[in-house]
């Protein structure tokens, strides 16, 4: 496991990672750094405990968002691919149906 030295908010910070992950670890320290200033920027200078607790609770009103937003989309999805394959089995059928008329024609029966 490895460490590395992140910076937040001015100040570095060391942080244990698995081997193969700093860069990963690096990219989000940035956009946790980036949201921390921005947050600064909007509410004031606060202290650094609070001011990293209003960040992750605004990154974590996000994330849920997100999250309802996904399980809204999978619904959709799911409906969609329901409607699908009933089209598709009403295309099958009628194909099916289709075939058997033109079979009979070709047999000559009505």
């Amino acid at each position: 496991m490895g460490q590395l030295n992140v910076t937040v908010n001015g100040k570095p910070f060391l942080v244990g990672c698995e081997d193969g992950q700093e860069r990963h670890l690096m990219d989000l320290a940035a956009a946790f750094d980036q949201q921390v200033r921005q947050v600064g920027q909007e509410v004031g200078q606060l202290g650094e405990t609070r001011l990293f607790l209003m960040t992750a609770l605004l990154l974590t009103d996000e994330l849920s968002d997100l999250k309802l937003r996904l399980t809204h989309m999978q619904n959709e999805l799911a409906k969609v691919q329901a409607e699908q394959a009933r089209v598709e089995m009403k295309a099958a059928a009628a194909l099916e149906n289709a075939a058997k008329r033109i079979e009979k024609m070709g047999s000559g029966e009505s």
